[in-house]
């Protein structure tokens, strides 16, 4: 693969993680509500709207599809779709550092693997 399809590939991958974790910071006003009425929903409706965090979530995760679309224009799906595998140790890592969650040793093990998954994919031939 060329640089620029590894670039589309790995841009694409950040770009999806970075929308998650964004999310998961847009969704702390929502733990409060201990029910799931039309209440709820309008009320949770309210508070993503006001949230930079979600609307910024939103444009990462849209942008991350075209640059994905970019990606698959370029490379076989059967090696871009297990990249997809290292948005997992960039959620983990950041959610660590960032939001303050765990990393228990089953996690990492999981982790380590993951990656040796994608070093495998990523070096099996086109």
């Amino acid at each position: 693969m060329s640089w620029i399809t590894w670039v589309l590939i790995l841009s694409g991958v950040a770009l999806n993680a970075a929308a998650q974790l964004l999310l998961k910071v847009a969704t702390r006003g929502l733990a409060h509500f201990s029910g799931f009425g039309m209440q709820t929903l309008f009320d949770s409706v309210l508070i993503l709207g006001k949230s930079a965090a979600f609307w910024v979530g939103m444009m990462c995760y849209g942008t991350s599809l075209c640059v994905w679309l970019a990606a698959l224009s370029k490379a076989p799906v059967s090696t871009t779709y297990p990249m997809l595998s290292i948005g997992y140790v960039l959620v983990a890592g950041v959610s660590a550092i960032w939001l303050g969650e765990t990393l228990s040793v089953a996690k990492v093990a999981g982790i380590a693997l993951i990656c040796a998954g994608v070093v495998l994919v990523s070096r099996s031939p086109v």
